[in-house]
């Protein structure tokens, strides 16, 4: 071994992003829109300075490495500083979901074992009604001027800033976990993903690439992604990085408050699942509000559209880049760019991909004999990944099912093509099959959705007596219209497999939502199940 040539083992570890911040980004700014509609503004060497009082304020509480320290909250100031200050005191930092059920949320908090929790003065009744189930809590600190209602030993966020002594860092291993966040339980109940610091430095490094969201100095970025939600698609961490500002939208996630910020603030990067696009773009053509400061809208969380990202570019001239990934994967998996010198309408068909692999994330498909597949963009199968932010385990779960080897079994059926581009064609528990032939459910929902009658469209697997199964397709019509399911058999029939196109029929109000705001089949399920879904049948099958 040539020991002259090994470089610096250096720590990968929050705590060098916190340093950028208040050396080399101390003007960068967090813009907090407030419950009263108004904003404030901080510094990043400001909110530095902050979070070393507020380390101080943790250890004054009690909290030690390796301690558990939950959050609900939305985005603001003040949880911007609770994700720097729990991991940078060698704690761990624990996003809680805000839209879980009553019990999930016990659950989780006491699986995590947290210590203290911090909770915005809006959301202090969603605690109060589990906190007396609650089993590890100690301390509540109270964000805002509200009132803290029956929770138990509150201490007010401002002042657990006040009074400490200068906190010193402790030498942090950059393997040691940095954050934990719970799957959104859509099955059982929530699993833990830990994310250590090098997880999240190399995550916050491959989303500032180019190819990926192209995160720079001087962006101004809006993360209506909820903190609690796979740490804001690592937003924060990767704008600390770089010195991007932050603009946190609060509890304000509806059409008119996103436009205005974006207006005001002159956003350049904003991102969202694609339910809040949809109702964005709704607003747009609507209102017409001024959206030439975005550089461009990572999209994500379910499959975006291509109508979706059509219509944003070519009405409002936004760039929308659709994204793919988990909460075991931090979540960034793929981002789908078309390649270079690819123009006109042909760049479309990359950019309705799931997108190419990031750098350092690996890939396969595997059949149900458990032989790989080749990278041939047709032959689809299982998508694993492995890769340095992709979880190997759940915290505290023996289980290992999610896993092939060092594989994370992802539950997409999936085929990659040649060059490294994802096309994701369902969730494993989705799949149609028909007569011995698969049908896409993502793939037939964007071409019913590209209906200019539709809203949202779900599709899920239906019973048949026949063809074993069926797809029934869930349709939300815009207002105002009365497509018929006959006008959307003539739709399809020319885009997709004439076995693809549905027979069956059901007009809704709304597709479910889960807490992350994915489409929730199996809600639909349920309703197909106990005869609570009207079902319209338009002739004979086409197999």
């Amino acid at each position: 071994m040539l020991e002259g040539l090994v470089m610096n083992d250096y720590p990968l570890t929050i705590q060098h992003i916190l340093d950028r911040m208040r050396r080399q980004s101390g003007d960068a700014q967090v813009i907090s829109l407030r419950p009263d509609g108004t904003k404030t503004r901080a510094r990043y060497r400001d909110c530095a300075e902050r979070i070393d009082r507020l380390c101080g304020g943790l250890a004054a509480l009690g909290v030690k490495e390796g301690d558990r320290v939950g959050t609900f909250a939305w985005n603001s100031q003040e949880h911007l500083e609770t994700y720097f200050a729990v991991p940078c005191m060698g704690a761990v930092l624990h996003t809680i979901n805000l839209r879980l059920f009553p019990e999930q949320i016990a659950y989780i908090i006491n699986h995590a074992a947290d210590r203290v929790i911090f909770v915005d003065d809006s959301l202090v009744p969603a605690l109060e009604a589990v906190v007396e189930d609650l089993t590890t809590v100690e301390h509540f600190v109270l964000i805002g001027d509200g009132s803290a209602g029956t929770l138990p030993n509150v201490v007010r966020y401002e002042d657990l800033l006040t009074g400490n002594e200068p906190f010193v860092y402790p030498a942090i291993d950059e393997r040691q976990a940095a954050g934990l966040c719970y799957t959104s339980g859509t099955t059982g109940n929530p699993k833990g993903v830990l994310y250590s610091h090098r997880s999240n430095v190399l995550h916050s490094l491959a989303e500032c690439l180019h190819d990926s969201l192209d995160i720079r100095a001087g962006d101004r970025v809006l993360p209506v992604v909820p903190m609690f939600h796979a740490n804001a698609w690592g937003l924060p961490y990767a704008c600390g990085l770089v010195g991007a500002s932050l603009v946190m939208p609060g509890r304000f996630l509806q059409p008119e408050p996103i436009a205005r910020l974006i207006e005001e603030e002159r956003v350049t990067i904003a991102g969202a699942v694609p339910t809040i696009w949809m109702d964005l773009l709704a607003y747009a053509d609507e209102h017409k509000p001024d959206f030439s400061s975005l550089r461009v809208v990572p999209c994500g969380g379910a499959a975006v559209p291509l109508t979706l990202m059509q219509g944003f570019e070519e009405r409002h001239g936004v760039t929308m880049v659709q994204c793919w990934g988990m909460t075991e994967m931090s979540p960034l998996g793929s981002c789908a760019r078309e390649p270079a010198g690819v123009v006109g309408p042909e760049r479309w068909d990359y950019r309705a991909t799931a997108g190419k692999l990031a750098p350092l994330v690996d890939a396969r498909i595997i059949d149900d004999s458990g032989a790989e597949l080749p990278w041939d963009g047709v032959s689809p199968g299982e998508l694993q990944v492995r890769g340095p932010w992709v979880a190997s385990r759940y915290y505290e779960s023996p289980s290992e099912d999610h896993l092939d080897g060092s594989w994370l079994r992802t539950g997409d059926v999936a085929a990659i093509t040649a060059d490294g581009y994802v096309k994701i064609t369902d969730r494993a528990k989705d799949v149609i099959k028909s007569g011995g032939e698969w049908i896409s459910s993502v793939d037939l929902e964007n071409e019913i959705m590209a209906h200019p009658d539709v809203l949202e469209a779900a599709v899920i697997c239906m019973p048949d007596d026949r063809w074993t199964e069926r797809p029934l397709a869930c349709v939300v019509r815009r207002p105002g219209t009365n497509t018929t399911p006959a006008d959307l058999r003539e739709h399809l029939l020319p885009r997709v497999a004439k076995f693809w196109v549905p027979e069956s029929f059901a007009f809704i109000d709304g597709v479910p939502k889960t807490s992350v705001g994915k489409f929730d089949k199996k809600a639909l399920r349920a309703r197909l199940d106990d005869g609570t879904l009207t079902v319209s049948v338009a002739g004979p099958a086409t197999t």
